[in-house]
């Protein structure tokens, strides 16, 4: 049995293990991930994932008001070394697009997100943001579809852009799965706001797939 928790309101769910704690979806529960340790909200109660076999980290424990607040109000100063670092970036003359930014619960690491074209070489952007900030710095480079998904938008269908509103995997698109829809090939009607095909391309290519494979052929 797994717990499903969000960092970010538009960010992807990831499982934890609940142990002997009693959670509700709503409630936030403070846990350890690979950016270290973090408070979430709980998007979906204790529920049973048939053949889950990955490794699922415990819940430390429900968060209390103290950690609740203490995660928004890294939120809300986040806000302001993102643009600290805009300008570094400006004054250090990179290449780099600045997408995101978080710290962990205890403040003990500030995480940012970029996109650029090619290798950048930051580390004397490193040192210059650990002396402005005081605490472990790291940067990540991140993809145009993952890009999108932290910014979030509207599609073509004029709706949330798929990424953000329904989290999970970002899955491999390719133009095979529009051939099996019979859809236009044309790049601007199967391109998505990040320039990659549509994550939506795939819902239904199963579906489609399925049916060619059992219906008569064309004439």
């Amino acid at each position: 049995k797994v717990v499903s928790v969000k960092f970010k309101e538009n960010g992807r769910a990831y499982y934890f293990d609940p142990g002997e704690f009693k959670i509700k979806e709503g409630d936030f529960v403070v846990v350890t991930t690979a950016r270290g340790t973090e408070c979430g909200e709980v998007v979906r109660a204790a529920h049973e994932v048939p053949g889950f076999s990955r490794e699922v980290k415990p819940v430390l424990r429900i968060a209390d008001a103290v950690d609740v607040r203490r995660m928004r109000q890294n939120r809300a100063d986040v806000q302001q070394a993102y643009q600290i670092c805009e300008q570094r970036i400006a004054a250090h003359g990179l290449k780099m697009k600045l997408v995101d930014a978080e710290y962990t619960l205890d403040r003990s690491k500030l995480v940012f997100y970029f996109t650029a074209d090619n290798r950048v070489d930051f580390r004397e952007l490193v040192k210059d943001l650990a002396s402005q900030f005081h605490t472990r710095i790291e940067l990540r480079q991140i993809g145009v579809r993952d890009e999108a998904r932290m910014v979030g938008g509207i599609g073509h269908c004029g709706q949330e852009l798929c990424c953000s509103r329904m989290g999970g995997e970002i899955c491999p698109v390719s133009i095979k799965m529009a051939k099996a829809q019979d859809l236009s090939l044309n790049p601007q009607q199967i391109s998505g706001v990040c320039g990659r095909l549509m994550c939506c391309l795939r819902y239904e290519y199963d579906t489609y797939k399925d049916f060619k494979s059992r219906a008569p052929k064309n004439n």
